[in-house]
């Protein structure tokens, strides 16, 4: 088609994640004839490599409380609409294999591929288009949306931008949707990279660089959050699943706090074995990996006989063990980072259709918008939610 005749269709999405596939089916089942652009030359490349392969698709115990956002009430009104049934009702009818791992966290059994084909024959069924390799260069809103790429015009009454976040750019993340929010004049919050490692200052990082691999159940927390799940030493510094859940909240500068024994008040324990002629290092070898409880003995502790200890240093020990501050010295970024915190403020949405409220018919979802989710399939429920509420209305 020559650059002389726009296309026109009633809906234009601009980015082919899961929001902006779903967004698609759910605008094509109202009869809306709807085009979807993705600048990858594949659909649903998050999806593809999320849960290890096995794509995390949602969450049976979603909330609201399971997100972040300037306006944590703002998801509610989307959640409540398509909730993670919804979609698992979805994936029934594709007889696509899952199971729930722990927490609610429901994977495919085989693929995240499944998903991925899943989302393209709902897309095919209900006419939607889908343009790969397809750049934006330019959007003018006039009576309608005009949108330029160097093949042609695009005409739409309706313009969702699903581009995501910042998160994994060798996937193809892009800033775009905050820029085009910015060309519309919508306030955009400051993003930072979410569900993402933590590094330690070079000091801590010349303790603990050894322990890389070494892993265990902590609380982990910073200010009023709070987090029990595995964390993981790493050559850079912190991960695992607390750690991750932890670094959506936490400020640079700031001290994090994690209990290393959370199931034991240590200082007790301690106490109660007082007489004991055992070293601390190896009594703590029954609470603690034994190369974590060696550094922790060499560097941070006194290692001597548990009776030579006076009973105020064996109430301070117990507390360093269920208290232990760390000041991390950033994050690894977004390249390592699962998600973008921040992003297009809710106040400038609709709740009920993601609609902006200055400019009618032009929506944002997903990951874009200011409303991010934790580890464990939150974060695709929102995609699912925000899409369909969009698609309801587009």
């Amino acid at each position: 088609m020559g650059k002389d005749s726009p296309i026109q269709k009633d809906v234009i999405i601009i980015g082919a994640g899961a929001a902006g596939l779903m967004c698609a089916i759910e605008a094509g089942k109202r009869g809306r004839s709807v085009l979807l652009l993705e600048h990858n030359e594949a659909v649903g490349k998050k999806i593809r490599i999320s849960g290890g392969g096995r794509c995390n698709f949602t969450n049976l115990h979603t909330t609201a409380g399971n997100f972040i956002s300037k306006n944590p009430h703002f998801a509610k009104s989307a959640l409540a609409r398509f909730g993670p049934q919804e979609f698992c009702k979805m994936v029934e009818n594709h007889k696509i294999p899952f199971h729930e791992k722990k927490l609610g966290q429901l994977f495919c059994d085989k693929s995240a591929q499944d998903i991925i084909g899943l989302l393209k024959k709902e897309c095919l069924r209900y006419g939607v288009d889908i343009f790969l390799g397809a750049k934006v260069m330019d959007i003018a809103p006039k009576d309608f949306f005009s949108l330029t790429t160097p093949q042609q015009e695009l005409r739409s009454q309706s313009l969702v931008i699903a581009t995501g976040g910042l998160s994994v750019p060798s996937l193809g993340a892009t800033n775009m949707g905050y820029q085009i929010a910015q060309k519309f004049d919508i306030k955009v919050n400051p993003c930072k990279p979410g569900l993402v490692p933590l590094t330690l200052q070079e000091k801590d990082l010349r303790i603990f660089k050894d322990l890389s691999g070494v892993s265990l159940d902590a609380l982990v927390s910073f200010e009023n959050r709070n987090f029990r799940e595995n964390i993981l030493f790493t050559h850079k510094g912190l991960s695992g699943p607390a750690i991750l859940q932890i670094s959506s909240y936490w400020e640079p500068k700031k001290p994090l706090s994690i209990n290393l024994v959370p199931d034991h008040d240590m200082s007790a324990v301690l106490k109660a074995r007082r007489t004991a002629t055992v070293s601390l290092k190896n009594f703590l070898k029954d609470y603690l990996p034994l190369r974590l409880a060696d550094v922790l003995c060499d560097h941070f502790l006194e290692n001597k006989p548990l009776n030579n200890y006076s009973l105020d240093q064996l109430q301070k020990t117990g507390n360093r063990l269920n208290n232990w501050e760390i000041i991390p010295e950033g994050t690894e970024g977004y390249a390592k980072a699962e998600v973008t915190v921040g992003g297009i403020d809710t106040d400038e949405l609709s709740s009920k259709t993601m609609e902006t409220k200055k400019i009618p018919g032009l929506y944002f979802i997903g990951e874009v918008v200011d409303v991010t989710g934790h580890l464990g399939g939150f974060n695709f429920q929102w995609a699912w939610a925000s899409g369909f509420a969009a698609g309801q209305y587009a």
